[in-house]
């Protein structure tokens, strides 16, 4: 028997929209992550991307959507903030979780965990630092941060006594009145706003902790400087660009660069998960990278490719549906 013309279309456009729902899959191996648990795979490296003090994995958002839209993996796990000890020993298992190479990323206080959770993981390939703590062996970020003038987080500090477990302490949060002029500058007020308002504490004790392993000794690295941060001195960021022979990129950005120059960040990952197996030794690159504004609050771990290539299948479906009526 043979097949009619009404039904020819349908057979068609179903067939490309199941062929679009495999890009899809194909273009977004994050979602499995996400699904599943932290895993490997793919060809590309696991980017593992570690939030600072202040903060958590939302302000990711731009970055892992532009990576995850080039067929990186990405995970983006919460970062206790109860100190170095205790905030690497969590990163540390969820690396180990993962299979195949990882590029390890930090922001902020985040760059003092990466430093020490790293340490020994043998599939960590690359670590790059942005605006952040880059602490060596019994140096605290608390002693780091005070090596160079530059930073305005001393006046800008609220401290909160806790009870939590049996114990107490003191969390340190940013005072809300100061909070995008020294955090986010360059990033709209009403967003800096409700920042602030939903920031996790730093707890004090932690920050003082001393790294008993500095992993960006053995691992190549990367650094970002943020020319107009006023939470991290700029001249303390070269500082330890230079020390770790970091690959080092400068921008004129706030603290928050992930947030306000996201294909800036995502570009730097990229090129630590091309250059892994260079070696260490950097350098500041000759010419600055195009500084970009954050696009739409997106689905952190949803590839853009992935998304139109459904969309796509979803509308041919609609469109052979509708033939087939006719």
């Amino acid at each position: 028997m043979g097949i009619s013309p009404s039904r020819r279309p349908i057979s068609s456009a179903v067939t490309v929209a199941l062929a679009a729902c495999a890009v899809a899959a194909t273009v977004s191996p994050a979602l499995a992550a996400v699904a599943g648990g932290p895993t490997g795979g793919g060809g590309k490296p696991t980017v593992v991307l570690i939030h600072g003090a202040f903060a958590d994995a939302s302000g990711w958002n731009d970055v892992a959507e532009r990576l995850t839209a080039d067929g990186y993996p990405v995970v983006a796990p919460p970062n206790e903030l109860r100190g170095v000890a205790n905030d690497a020993a969590y990163v540390a298992s969820v690396l180990k979780s993962i299979s195949g190479p990882i590029v390890l990323a930090g922001h902020s206080y985040g760059g003092a965990v990466i430093s020490q959770a790293a340490a020994g993981i043998a599939n960590v390939k690359a670590l790059v630092y942005l605006a952040a703590l880059m602490p060596d062996v019994g140096e605290s970020p608390a002693e780091l941060s005070a090596k160079f003038a530059g930073s305005e987080l001393g006046t800008a500090l609220n401290p909160v006594p806790y009870t939590e477990h049996g114990g107490s302490g003191t969390d340190l949060y940013l005072k809300n009145d100061k909070f995008r002029d020294i955090f986010a500058a360059d990033l709209p007020e009403a967003q800096t706003r409700t920042m602030a308002t939903e920031q996790r504490p730093l707890a004090q004790a932690g920050f003082g902790e001393k790294l008993t392993a500095a992993a960006w000794h053995d691992i190549p690295s990367w650094f970002l400087v943020s020319r107009q941060d006023k939470a991290i001195a700029p001249e303390l960021e070269r500082f330890e660009a230079k020390r770790g022979k970091s690959h080092t990129v400068e921008i004129d950005s706030s603290h928050v660069a992930m947030m306000s120059h996201p294909d800036v960040v995502a570009q730097l990952i990229r090129e630590a998960a091309g250059g892994a197996g260079a070696g260490g030794g950097g350098g500041t690159a000759a010419a600055e990278l195009a500084a970009t504004g954050s696009h739409g609050r997106a689905v952190a771990l949803v590839g853009a490719a992935g998304a139109a290539a459904l969309l796509t299948g979803a509308a041919l479906t609609r469109i052979a549906r509708r033939r087939s009526t006719r």
